[in-house]
């Protein structure tokens, strides 16, 4: 049985990585991985991932259902539970009965009113600037083990890589902006004043320098200024 599991695992990644490598959103990929972990870990009924960025903004990505919403936004009102906890510090946070859980006081009551007795949040190794947790939910509790949390590890790392890879696109794309408003700047200043490549890029570095403002920005106002003649 664990033999099938495990051949079960490495096809289901194989397809995973198939499709990340493609023109896709992170948001696409992760709702690939949530239901990854639905098919895979047999307790799981219904899973998302939270994302918690700088000043504590905080979004739920990829769900499986409307609940992993639901718990990420009580545990962000309360200040406590799993998903925020293995988010910011633990790697894997376990929960066998929410009846029985006292590490989150506020959180485990509320929870189990709504249904849901056991839980299994995986922390993902996003970058310093975002913390996040692909987060598992159960409505039976034990309905996770040693098993699911090595299956959930292999997902988590997934979603992270695919967190990753997209920041790294948006960097890229920000980057190619700013090289391009800057070589528009340069020609209009060119044209303007009859000035070559260096000394235009020069005038730019200057303005940039005397103004104590960011160059792409001095780019940007001289693009601006490009009908005023």
């Amino acid at each position: 049985m664990a033999e099938q599991e495990n051949h079960d695992l490495a096809v289901r990644m194989a397809e995973l990585a198939r499709t990340a490598a493609g023109p896709r959103t992170v948001e696409e990929v992760l709702s690939d991985v949530t239901a990854a972990a639905l098919d895979l870990i047999p307790g799981a009924d219904t899973a998302g991932v939270l994302l918690i960025g700088k000043g504590g903004k905080w979004e739920s990505i990829g769900e499986t259902s409307d609940l992993p919403h639901q718990l990420d936004k009580l545990q962000m009102t309360l200040n406590e539970g799993p998903c925020v906890e293995a988010a910011l510090s633990e790697v894997i946070v376990r929960t066998d009965d929410f009846r029985t859980e006292d590490r989150w006081p506020k959180y485990s009551p509320a929870v189990v009113d709504i249904g849901v007795l056991s839980g299994l949040s995986l922390k993902l190794y996003t970058a310093s600037r975002t913390a996040g947790a692909l987060n598992l939910f159960a409505f039976k509790p034990h309905a996770f083990d040693g098993e699911a949390e090595t299956f959930g590890t292999v997902l988590a790392a997934h979603a992270a890589a695919a967190i990753l890879a997209s920041r790294e696109g948006e960097e890229l794309q920000s980057a190619l902006s700013t090289r391009d408003r800057i070589g528009q700047a340069k020609g209009i200043i060119m044209e303007r004043y009859n000035v070559d490549d260096i000394r235009a890029f020069e005038m730019l570095r200057k303005l940039s320098q005397d103004s104590n403002t960011r160059l792409v920005d001095i780019a940007q106002r001289v693009i601006d200024t490009r009908g005023d003649g």
